[in-house]
């Protein structure tokens, strides 16, 4: 089945795109049930209801600051349904960022949790939300969904897509070669604020009629547990730090259901993917987007790792070492900077290469990874693959702040002193850092990316 996409679409399109399935279908089985897609219709109806006698219209704007939970997932379509315009504000942000985001943004009203019914390492909540309304204005943009970026490499900034964009988005999803299929599971790790969990897990999802499981804990047993839960093929969609979890799972059962795990965000660290191939034997596949449009590229059987082939209907172009992506406008909302999008290109200000044989593309890490040692350029990113290539190393963030300096996090099978002898064996010495820091935990963003502001990896060292 394939999403229908066209220029311009009204908030029908929740209905048409995502609530069309029959009634018999299990769109979520949480840890408290099943959610039947008749339930999930009716919940969304009242929650419309509600946001409308509390002042929303088409064209508002409403923030969502929900955790991942049935209530975040019926407010979200019930806003959509208004045609109004969703914020998503990650939960976790503090109130201060929280007013800052909201203040930024005009929002009209804020959806926000009320009363928390499950337990705090819960990864699918059990909230009631309350409405909080504010002297702010109708959307500013036609937009249907604004985020802010993760602010790992600086400032965040706003994202906005509009409804056709998320609906050819689901589309190149359906196109996906190894996308999990209808009535097939998705064993869901990533947030759905965020654009793996929003998009490749929850719309998609909801689409395509695959049945979305979160586990009752993100622990490696609790992934396995619901893996075991059901008879469908399972496919374990999360990032490179889920797969940490599954590959620390001392002795794992064997599981038939598994299918395949995905994993969007940073390159997977070899060690890791070699742990994780010998403990499962299944496919582990990777994918490579972006919050300002999507999914990308993807190598969801893991046949061309490094490298990643092109989604349906996107275009792939390398200039001056950089990876730029086709996009019709702008996804930036009050940004106007020809370095971020220009003439239906976005800079994704990522350094690759694309093969003019094949089109595979291959991410080699950001533009500004590259640094100049006594005359001598190094790529900080070569020196980060070739440190998570060292047996033991879970991760790591190679920086230059007048040394090149190593921040590493380590399975406890490997030492620092080792890592450094193993290191020496693969990289000019010149290219190897002066410092490195074991940290018991990288500090990570709210998407699960590595940090990589020097002063919260020094603070993180105390």
């Amino acid at each position: 089945m394939q999403a229908e996409v066209t220029s311009e679409v009204g908030p029908e399109w929740v209905d048409e795109v995502l609530l069309a399935g029959p009634d018999k279908n299990v769109p979520l089985r949480l840890p408290a049930g099943p959610i039947a897609q008749s339930t999930l219709r009716q919940l969304v109806a009242e929650r419309r209801d509600a946001l409308t006698a509390a002042g929303l219209g088409r064209g508002g704007c409403v923030a969502l600051r929900l955790p991942p939970s049935l209530t975040y997932v019926a407010n979200l379509l019930a806003v959509w349904r208004i045609g109004a315009q969703a914020v998503l504000l990650d939960h976790r942000l503090t109130q201060y960022e929280v007013d800052q985001a909201v203040e930024r943004l005009g929002v009209q009203m804020v959806v926000q949790v009320d009363k928390t019914l499950s337990s705090p390492l819960s990864v699918f909540a059990d909230v009631t939300e309350t409405v909080i309304t504010r002297e702010g204005e109708p959307a500013r943009t036609p937009h249907a969904v604004l985020q802010l970026s993760s602010g790992s490499t600086g400032p965040s900034k706003v994202i906005g897509r509009t409804a056709a964009d998320l609906v050819a988005e689901i589309d190149r999803y359906t196109k996906i070669d190894g996308v999990p299929l209808g009535g097939e599971r998705i064993i869901l790790l990533p947030s759905m604020v965020h654009v793996l969990g929003l998009v490749g897990g929850l719309l998609y999802g909801l689409h395509a009629g695959v049945e979305l499981v979160p586990p009752r804990r993100l622990t490696g047993d609790a992934i396995l547990e619901a893996v075991a839960a059901g008879d469908t093929p399972a496919t374990v969609l999360g990032v490179p730090f889920h797969i940490g979890l599954l590959a620390s799972v001392a002795d794992p059962p064997k599981l038939p259901q598994l299918k395949r795990m995905t994993t969007g965000g940073e390159l997977v660290p070899a060690a890791v993917a070699a742990t994780f191939d010998d403990k499962y034997g299944v496919p582990l596949g990777n994918m490579w987007g972006m919050t300002e449009v999507g999914v990308i590229a993807t190598d969801l059987f893991g046949e061309h790792r490094p490298s990643l082939m092109p989604a349906p209907g996107l275009a792939v172009r390398e200039v001056d070492g950089e990876l730029q992506v086709s996009r019709p406008e702008s996804p930036y909302v009050g940004l106007s900077d020809p370095t971020r999008w220009s003439d239906g290109w976005l800079h994704t200000k990522d350094a690759g290469r694309v093969d003019p044989d094949t089109g595979l593309v291959t991410v080699l890490g950001r533009l500004d990874s590259q640094v100049s040692v006594g005359g001598l350029k190094v790529d900080l990113t070569e020196v980060e693959h070739a440190l998570t290539s060292v047996a033991g190393v879970v991760g790591a963030v190679v920086l230059y702040d007048k040394e090149i300096t190593a921040y590493v996090q380590l399975d406890g099978s490997a030492t620092g002193q080792g890592v450094e002898a193993a290191l020496a064996e693969r990289v000019a010495g010149y290219k190897r850092p002066r410092t490195m820091h074991v940290l018991e935990a990288l500090p990570r963003t709210t998407t699960g990316k590595l940090v990589r502001d020097q002063a919260v990896l020094r603070a993180a060292l105390s």
